[in-house]
């Protein structure tokens, strides 16, 4: 069976407090420097984010992703689409590909909402996510269709301009 994950960036909401996500930015950048993993503190403030509840006034990202979702469901039919997304939001990439694979998937295609090439999330972070991902789940299909064609992308912008 084969679902699509479309990964959003996600967004701090407007009411998390704000010495939080500082602090929350302080321990990734220190973690992702010298290179070890996620501490406990860093943990719980990431689950607090990914955690807190949205609303359109406090975070319309996430509900402007939830609109690409709609209208890209209507497109493949009764393939199950789910969202994650990388950061600051929930569930994670990790835990929506989880819930498909024990829900019987065995075929995860993961699309990102997140264009242009040499961006940090899409580029670097995303494979390692779906490398670690294949490791985890060696009888499952992972696809990550990267990059994107720059023409198409260049067609869907063209196509606002009228």
């Amino acid at each position: 069976m084969k679902a699509i994950v479309l990964i959003g960036h996600g967004g701090v909401p407007k009411d998390f407090p704000s010495e939080k996500v500082s602090r929350l930015r302080m321990l990734e950048a220190q973690r992702q420097r010298n290179n070890t993993e996620m501490s406990d503190e860093e943990a719980t403030l990431d689950h607090e984010i990914r955690s807190w509840p949205r609303t359109k006034e406090n975070d319309p990202f996430h509900f402007g992703v939830l609109s690409i979702a709609k209208h890209l469901q209507e497109r493949i039919g009764n393939t199950k689409l789910v969202v994650a997304y990388n950061e600051f939001c929930g569930p994670s990439i990790e835990q929506a590909t989880e819930k498909l694979v024990h829900e019987g998937y065995n075929h995860v295609v993961f699309l990102t909402t997140m264009f242009t090439p040499g961006g940090v999330h899409s580029e670097f972070e995303i494979p390692v996510i779906v490398d670690d991902l294949k490791k985890q789940y060696p009888t499952v299909q992972f696809e990550y269709p990267w990059p994107f064609n720059m023409d198409r992308v260049a067609s869907f912008l063209s196509a606002q301009l009228s």
